[in-house]
């Protein structure tokens, strides 16, 4: 298998598809590394489920305040005219439709874009769904970034999924480490793939079907 590409470079693929201007949720995981990627003249406003809006990554040597964190716990700083609220106000953007994108971690996905990412389930592990679910159907766009295969090589881009679902037909583009592919009319259609990677070595780590551009 070709060279894959790193948490880091797969991030930087999704901060580049963001229109400026956008209002963008970072889930808890890959997502939150898309964050330094942006630049403030793009006027991307990013939401954090935990009530902040107008986030940044902090800056070279910026000393961290310890209360101003991201949903994953994880130091932030504000952009000029951000805000902080209640979590009830946070929920009520993410289903009210005011998100233009949102970016979440996955398990699995399926060729008709259904998405699971919040248990594996496995018997005797407590697991919740939290925000995941508001933001699958409240988003205007759901992207998910992820590994394209589980630890033992079983894909994750699946006909259909087979842990529990966060939600129906939801995801409109995946990124792997692989390739980049956009949900369409039931199947993956393939953007673009790492170089070196020939479709039938990406069809190979694929369980669903794929189609190329």
């Amino acid at each position: 298998m070709t060279t894959r590409r790193t948490r880091e470079e797969m991030a930087q693929c999704v901060a580049r598809d963001i229109p400026d201007g956008s209002t963008v949720n970072l889930g808890i995981g890959m997502p939150v590394l898309v964050l330094p990627y942006w630049q403030a003249a793009q006027e991307i406003v990013v939401h954090s489920e935990n009530g902040i809006l107008g986030m940044r990554a902090l800056a070279d040597g910026e000393a961290a305040d310890p209360d101003v964190l991201n949903a994953a716990k994880q130091p932030v700083a504000l952009e000029r005219g951000g805000a902080y609220f209640h979590h009830a106000d946070s929920f009520a953007m993410m289903r009210g439709g005011h998100l233009d994108y949102c970016v979440l971690g996955g398990y699995q996905v399926s060729a008709n874009g259904d998405l699971a990412n919040w248990s594996l389930g496995q018997p005797g592990v407590a697991a919740a769904v939290g925000g995941a679910m508001d933001l699958a159907v409240g988003a205007k766009q759901v992207y998910v970034l992820m590994e394209h295969q589980t630890r033992e090589r079983n894909s994750r881009l699946l006909r259909a999924c087979t842990l529990p679902l966060t939600g129906l037909g939801c995801v409109k583009r995946v990124y792997t480490d692989l390739a980049t592919l956009d949900v369409v009319g039931g199947a993956f259609v393939v953007r673009d793939m790492v170089p070196g990677l020939t479709a039938t070595q990406l069809q190979a780590a694929t369980d669903a079907p794929l189609r190329f551009l």
